[in-house]
């Protein structure tokens, strides 16, 4: 018994346990990089499907900004037309005013009252004329007050005529025109003179 040698059986069994061990350890490392590279290539697939999602959104956005200067050029066109719609509409509305104040001018002018030179500033005229008395323009101030087109008259000056017998007042006055929007620049310095008696 005592001449049995069992070393060579020993290091025969430290042998296998370290190819075991270096066996496990491979696997072990192999296992890891596997799951490793698995869970890589996830995240890069997230990540490339995300960048996919990106550039779609770009492209989308892109098409959205080109869409809405698209529409703030048709509002801006809208505009300018409803500008011109609006500005037809007034010159419409308006093109017989010069008619419809003269006419007004003439009903209120009574027996006794010329007039010399209307003047029209956008809603008011400058009235200037003569009157045989004070009652007739009276009578004229009152006339303007009831028409509809016309209102607010105020006389500036009244005076005895220099010129002929003196029987004649000469006199000024601003009539305020009733509002009917805003008048077309030609009409705002529109003048008329001439004379108009009753």
């Amino acid at each position: 018994m005592a001449s049995i040698n069992l070393l060579p059986w020993r290091e025969a069994a430290r042998k296998q346990k370290q190819l075991s061990y270096l066996t496990l350890l491979a696997q072990v490392v192999v296992f890891a990089f596997a799951v490793m590279f698995f869970v890589y290539w996830l995240y890069q697939a997230r990540v490339e499907g995300q960048l996919s999602r990106n550039a779609l959104l770009e492209i989308e956005i892109q098409r959205l900004s080109q869409r809405l200067i698209q529409i703030s050029q048709l509002e801006k066109q809208k505009a300018a037309l409803q500008q011109r719609i609006a500005l037809i509409e007034q010159l419409q509305h308006s093109r017989n005013l010069g008619t419809q104040i003269l006419n007004e001018v003439a009903k209120a002018v009574p027996p006794g009252v010329y007039l010399v030179s209307l003047e029209r500033k956008l809603n008011s005229l400058l009235v200037t004329g003569k009157s045989e008395s004070n009652n007739r323009l009276s009578s004229l101030l009152r006339m303007i007050e009831h028409s509809p087109a016309l209102t607010r008259p105020v006389l500036e000056f009244i005076q005895v005529s220099q010129e002929g017998s003196g029987l004649l007042s000469d006199f000024k006055m601003r009539i305020d025109l009733v509002e009917h929007g805003p008048l077309p620049p030609d009409a705002a310095t529109g003048v008329s003179k001439g004379g108009v008696s009753q």
